[in-house]
């Protein structure tokens, strides 16, 4: 394969999860919709959401073998050694063929060798960390950064180069937005009484489903419904418990229509769901799942109710204290209204075009 001769080339390496995927998803479109002329290709591993995601979009994807090394004892754990020294060969070939000006790194384990490789080759490099806390894989490709763009002000004291660091938001697809409340209500075949919009990920969260199906009886008496995301694992579970005032999906769709309908928010804290809910200025409780590395939720959640932004429950917790919380947060106008504004200071919307132009301005320098 002969690369493309485009000044603007671009690499992108990442996936496992929407967290690490979607954020360079919206940093490639950008920079289509800046440069029309420019090459994008993406990198990944097949098995995973970014290999059914990334053509959707239009975007050529290649792979490489690696995968995550388990932090408990794994048979599989033996082949990282070598799965790791295969990809960063494909990586090599990979990066040789296409030549990109820029590899974008998202954190992900597959960026790794992606960008190992990209820095071999002479690429500039750029590095989005998404998290509070970086990930190991941006910790261990400080050093070959050109620029590392977060998310959280915090994670700038983990990084031992700061003056690498921009602080330039998530970057997000914004598709989302609010529209009026009773509309959105009725989407969901909801009336006008205060809404909990619970949403523990698209695959679920068993914890905070087993809190709110202990909790439905006390919602009816005092007069508050519900629309709850189960997730795709749990959805069989808790779907006949739907009332007229509780709906029960496993995925819900249209989530403009979900965030619009809810007065409160109960979610898991990961960095796409807090930059969504900032974006669109959102009272929520944050149930940070502890099934993650470094317990990097719970320091994207701490960020925020430091300062007021939102209420943090710890897993832990979440069936003792969730439904009080609830109640004492939802009756608390001036509790939400805060909320709603505080939680505002952590949206970049701005933050793809911020980004992409930051690459762009890269690829001409190199």
């Amino acid at each position: 394969m002969r690369g493309p001769r485009s000044k603007y080339r671009f690499l992108f390496a990442g996936g496992g999860t929407g967290g690490h995927l979607y954020p360079a998803i919206a940093v490639a479109e950008k920079i289509i919709e800046l440069k029309p002329e420019a090459e994008v290709l993406f990198v990944g591993t097949r098995n995973k959401i970014e290999f059914r995601e990334v053509p959707k979009h239009g975007f050529r994807i290649k792979s490489l073998w690696i995968s995550g090394f388990s932090r408990s004892f794994n048979l599989k754990n033996l082949l990282f050694p070598i799965k790791l020294f295969v990809s960063a060969l494909q990586s090599l070939i990979i990066n040789i063929q296409f030549r990109p000006k820029v590899a974008v790194g998202t954190g992900a384990y597959v960026s790794g060798p992606a960008i190992w490789g990209a820095s071999v080759v002479g690429s500039k490099i750029m590095l989005l960390e998404q998290n509070s806390y970086p990930g190991l894989t941006n910790r261990l490709l400080e050093k070959r950064a050109d620029q590392i763009h977060t998310s959280f002000e915090d994670s700038k004291k983990y990084f031992r180069n700061k003056e690498k660091i921009i602080n330039s938001g998530n970057p997000l697809r914004l598709n989302i937005k609010l529209m009026d409340k009773d509309t959105a209500r009725k989407q969901f075949s909801l009336g006008n009484k205060k809404t909990v919009l619970v949403i523990g990920g698209s695959l679920g969260a068993r914890s905070i489903n087993e809190a709110v199906k202990n909790m439905l009886d006390r919602f009816e008496d005092e007069e508050l419904q519900v629309i709850w995301q189960t997730g795709a694992y749990y959805f069989e579970d808790y779907k006949n418990l739907e009332t007229v005032t509780v709906k029960i999906m496993p995925f819900i769709d249209n989530m403009s229509a979900a965030y619009s309908s809810a007065d409160l928010i109960v979610a898991r804290a990961g960095a796409t769901t807090v930059a969504e809910i900032s974006y669109l200025g959102l009272p929520v409780i944050f149930v940070p799942s502890p099934n993650v590395a470094a317990d990097h939720q719970y320091k994207n959640a701490k960020s925020l109710e430091e300062v007021g932004a939102a209420v943090v429950i710890k897993d832990s917790l979440v069936n003792d204290i969730l439904h009080q919380t609830i109640v004492d947060t939802i009756n608390n106008a001036d509790l939400l209204n805060t909320m709603s504004e505080k939680i505002k200071i952590f949206s970049k919307p701005e933050a793809a075009e911020n980004i992409a132009l930051s690459a762009l301005q890269l690829a001409e320098k190199n």
